[in-house]
């Protein structure tokens, strides 16, 4: 039975706080990436008209070809726009304490900025970088997107 009225979404801006860590899974060969993205919260204080800032970190997520994307493309503090769901999992570490964690699988992930922006700590990016990657290894093995090289206009 489906709910039609729930709905899992996040959608974050921010910037990255390290490359992303790859690992490819042995079974499958599936590649899986990690990464904490940062966002801020600007605001000031009516009472003291004082400036504060505050910097929440999130856990990403990403899988397939989506990883590797991310891999090669994403460096420290590059800014990106993600699309995706919150996922929490539960686990017990090796002195059988229960933990858990919640963090964003990202379905969708946007580059901003201009394609040559550079970081402090991180050198200009690819000039060939693509501005979107939602899986078009996937849409392109379906046998989508054929044959649509043209503009139609």
């Amino acid at each position: 039975m489906s709910d039609f009225n729930s709905l899992n979404k996040v959608i974050l801006l921010g910037r990255l706080g390290q490359k992303p860590e790859l690992r490819v899974l042995p079974q499958g060969d599936r590649s899986v990436a990690h990464f904490s993205l940062a966002t801020n919260e600007r605001w000031t204080s009516p009472k003291t008209n004082e400036p504060t800032e505050r910097t929440e970190w999130h856990k990403i997520v990403v899988w397939g070809k989506q990883a590797e994307f991310c891999d090669r493309y994403l460096d420290k503090g590059r800014q990106i726009l993600i699309e995706g769901r919150l996922q929490t999992r539960s686990w017990q570490d090796k002195d059988g304490n229960k933990r858990s964690t919640t963090e964003i699988v990202a379905q969708s992930i946007v580059l901003i900025g201009g394609r040559r922006e550079e970081t402090s700590e991180a050198g200009p990016y690819p000039d060939k970088a693509p501005a979107e990657f939602p899986g078009e290894a996937e849409t392109a093995a379906a046998g989508e997107g054929e044959g649509d090289d043209e503009v139609p206009f």
